[in-house]
């Protein structure tokens, strides 16, 4: 059954220059899609048609009737005083109505109002209020809250108090709330930790509805997505895969692409030699040679149809270089830091040599980002010292990006920021990083979240540095400019300190983990598949330590053949879906070390979602087995 229908949408905001021209698309119930494109190319503005916030200029958009749709881009505004928690009861409006209704009935019969119509229909609504999971409400914001890191002191909080990043996170868990049939989900991942991402790939995979996806993060991607339809130059391209599949498959589009054109042009070129020829001897006294050139030329005419592809410039800058003299590039030592009541961490004692690439990592409002502001002096703590090596020059990324003047132009900007150079060399380095023609003249405020650390990317890039300080430098980047930066990360071999919650950012580059968690800093010395491993690792075997002690002899079990049987069946199940549970860690693993590798990656994530649906066949088996041990 067709979901989504889209004919011939056409959108424009400036006359004669369309963002949608012309899109055309189905999505089928229960499809996972993923919406792709650069930033700019009207992913979002077509999420707006579909939810009606927006009228397209031509074209048509046709849901299936009845469809319920959630989209999480957009924060609603919700009255002044509004918690938290109210925020997230909000998506159970149905179970409040009926609640009412079964309360007002219930006073009712305790006032005598005890007619048949009465008793009937406070009977249909209370079955219809367990129906729905009236009575699971506070069960059901407990688990989503729980998984997207809403902890209890943030639900008893006023909604308007949050930050932006607290108000999507929270936004988010009251959509999963909804009983939608439609999750639009617009970079859902910005502003989430790695945890809370983790909860999210799952509950996408577990979502009985249709899920189409704009994100940028390719490990999210690649694990909730079986289709792509990428929004370029206003049309829509689609690929039946995942990411992974869509990289390989784009790449090989453009190489065949490319190959025809060549073949077209090597053609064009040799009937346009042979055409001048024979205009040549025709002008030396063979007139009828004319005809046959025109007929040439002709064939050429009917030959050009392949336009030149294109693709994006890949970046060729990369951060200027300062020599490291010494063994240590940074030493924190016993540094504290805390905010009211509230101790964010304390007594930090690490060291960090040169060349070493390490990720900061830990749940949102743990202090990443306020350990990176005091290594840059931008905060003074509380108790410690931070010590930089003699030779250190330290370049830094912050996660909110601000000018001194951002009226300026980008041109003016650079010109400010690097005394000494021409606008001509300013132009350049701004063309290397896809600010070209009359973008340099923009003003800097213009510009979005995604342009400005391009910008500033752009600033670093001529400095001489051999410590670099990235604090989320891939947030709302489209994956041309997130290829950029890891292309210009790749290339530096000075130290590196990062913060981020991109998995495949962190596991390209990290050679060691620092974990903040619990106010304090955990060391390890490892990559992040590596790091992943040992923190599953841990985690299994606290489980084991805090099951119940099963040497003791148990009693016989009691019961007919049939059970005694399910019993064995039992036993036996539950021995296959641990051998399966840790091939599929195996895997997870796998896929981890991979991650760079499209063709290797794509195989282990096939045999992961044969493995995975496996293991859901034995614990539907299981749950049946269960119920007949029990008789």
């Amino acid at each position: 059954m067709i979901e989504i229908s889209v004919s011939g949408l056409k959108k424009s905001f400036e006359i004669g220059n369309n963002i949608l021209d012309g899109v055309t698309f189905q999505v089928e119930t229960g499809e996972r899609v993923g919406l792709l494109g650069r930033n700019g190319a009207g992913k979002s503005t077509l999420f707006r048609i579909l939810t009606g916030e927006l009228e397209p200029d031509e074209g048509e958009v046709v849901l299936s009737r009845g469809s319920r749709v959630g989209l999480i881009s957009q924060i609603p505004v919700y009255p002044a005083g509004y918690t938290v928690d109210d925020v997230l009861h909000t998506a159970f409006a149905r179970h409040q109505k009926l609640a009412q209704e079964m309360e007002k009935l219930a006073g009712d019969m305790a006032a005598g109002d005890n007619t048949e119509a009465t008793l009937r229909r406070y009977g249909e609504l209370a079955a219809k209020f367990e129906g729905i999971g009236g009575y699971d409400m506070d069960t059901a914001v407990g688990k989503v809250a729980n998984g997207l890191s809403i902890p209890p002191d943030m639900r008893s909080q006023l909604f308007d108090s949050l930050s932006g990043g607290e108000k999507t996170r929270v936004n988010l868990g009251r959509l999963i709330l909804e009983d939608t049939d439609i999750l639009l989900l617009d970079e859902p991942t910005n502003h989430l930790d790695l945890h809370a991402v983790e909860w999210l790939e799952d509950y996408v995979r577990r979502f009985r509805g249709t899920v189409v996806a704009i994100s940028h993060d390719r490990y999210f991607l690649d694990r909730t997505i079986s289709r792509v339809v990428e929004i370029c130059d206003g049309k829509a391209e689609f690929y039946s895969g995942n990411y992974t599949f869509y990289a390989i498959e784009k790449e090989r589009r453009y190489q065949e692409k490319l190959k025809q054109y060549e073949k077209e042009q090597a053609k064009i070129k040799q009937l346009q030699t042979a055409a001048d020829q024979l205009h040549l001897w025709a002008f030396m006294g063979n007139d009828k040679l004319h005809k046959r050139a025109f007929s040439m030329e002709r064939r050429i005419e009917r030959i050009r149809q392949t336009e030149k592809p294109t693709r994006a410039r890949a970046l060729t800058n990369r951060f200027g270089e300062k020599e490291f003299v010494g063994d240590e590039v940074l030493h924190i030592k016993d540094v504290e830091k805390s905010f009211g009541d509230r101790q964010l961490f304390g007594g930090l004692d690490l060291r960090v040599e040169g060349g070493e690439r390490i990720a900061l990592i830990g749940d949102n409002g743990t202090g990443k980002s306020t350990l990176l502001k005091i290594l840059m002096g931008e905060e003074a703590p509380d108790g410690g010292r931070v010590k930089y090596g003699p030779t250190v020059r330290v370049a830094y990324l912050p996660q909110i990006i601000r000018f001194e003047n951002p009226q300026r132009t980008l041109v003016d900007t650079m010109l400010y920021a690097k005394r000494g150079i021409t606008t001509q060399t300013a132009r350049d380095r701004l063309a290397a990083f896809n600010f070209r023609g009359e973008d340099v003249f923009k003003s800097v405020s213009v510009l979005s979240g995604g342009e400005q650390s391009r910008l500033r990317l752009c600033m670093l890039m001529d400095e001489e540095i051999n410590l670099l300080v990235l604090d989320e430098p891939t947030n709302h980047l489209d994956i041309a400019s997130r290829e950029w930066i890891e292309e210009a990360v790749e290339a530096y071999e000075g130290a590196l300190l990062f913060v981020s919650h991109d998995r495949y950012f962190i596991n390209r580059f990290a050679t060691r983990i620092w974990e903040l968690e619990g106010g304090v800093i955990t060391d390890y010395p490892v990559p992040f598949a590596r790091y992943r491993e040992i923190k599953e690792r841990d985690k299994v075997l606290a489980q084991s330590q805090s099951r119940p002690d099963r040497s003791k002899p148990k009693p016989a079990p009691k019961g007919g053949r049939a059970q005694q049987n399910a019993r064995k069946q039992l036993t036996i199940c539950e021995r296959d879906m641990e051998k399966l549970e840790a091939e599929i860690k195996a895997l997870e693993a796998d896929m981890e070390a991979s991650a760079c590798d499209y063709e290797k990656y794509s195989a282990l994530y096939a045999r992961k979602e044969e493995l995975d649906q496996q293991l859901m066949e034995l614990m539907e088996r299981w749950e049946a087995l269960a119920e007949a041990a029990e008789g």
